[in-house]
């Protein structure tokens, strides 16, 4: 889905129908292919339907919010990055938004340039450096070509964001990774991150992979970091 040139297929779900043209029209400058909705259920339909590479999802929507089409597209495992659109100040919102399953987010206004720049990091993050990888701890298996993640032969779907923070954690088993490094492991300093989104990425690693097993992968060290060993 994601590819070497940072060319990609990206879904507007946005009720602004002139903020969606300049989305639109900068994306495509910018090489990418963009189409724009502005109503929630038609957004989740396309995006169900033609699984683009990536979804610009505001938050609020007529017809059906854009929490509700995070959850049905997270709900049907659509392997599509979700980056939601929030208002200034909204802090609750993005917390929501990424613990809902969000791979990044944006607040409004914004600048286009910032827009795209966060785009074409989730992009880079997509192409993993070692393809043909497999990485494995105890009954935990990454396929990193295929982007497919098992565990005792059980498939876990992950987010994109998710499977991006646990490679980061299989490719050193037994190293303790701090929250900032695992910030400029995954997003790459494009921009600044508050580095307590770390954590929302490792509990929501933690419900699945661990939560069903009694032997737990993921560890956290007080004042320290993260790591997952058996």
């Amino acid at each position: 889905m994601w590819i070497n040139n940072l060319v990609m297929r990206i879904l507007v779900i946005e009720d602004e129908m002139q903020l969606a043209r300049h989305i639109c029209r900068a994306l495509t400058r910018g090489g990418h292919e963009a189409s724009a909705k502005h109503d929630g259920l038609d957004g989740l339909q396309s995006a169900l339907t033609e699984q683009p590479d990536l979804v610009v999802l505001d938050l609020n929507l007529p017809s059906l919010d854009g929490f509700s089409v995070l959850a049905r597209l997270r709900e049907a495992n659509c392997p599509s990055r979700v980056l939601i659109l929030t208002a200034r100040g909204e802090v609750e919102h993005r917390i929501k938004g990424l613990k809902a399953g969000a791979d990044d987010y944006l607040a409004k206004p914004f600048s286009l340039d910032e827009l795209i720049a966060r785009i074409e990091a989730l992009g880079r993050r997509g192409v993993a450096p070692n393809a043909g990888d497999l990485l494995k701890v105890a009954d935990l298996q990454m396929d990193v070509q295929h982007r497919r993640v098992t565990r005792a032969g059980k498939i876990i779907a992950l987010s994109p964001r998710e499977f991006d923070v646990l490679q980061v954690l299989l490719q050193e088993p037994g190293r303790v990774f701090s929250r900032t490094e695992l910030c400029e492991r995954i997003w790459q300093r494009d921009h600044e991150y508050d580095t307590r989104t770390v954590e929302i990425f490792i509990t929501r690693l933690r419900k699945k992979v661990d939560a069903h097993f009694t032997l737990p992968l993921i560890h956290t060290l007080r004042l320290v970091g993260y790591t997952v060993h058996a």
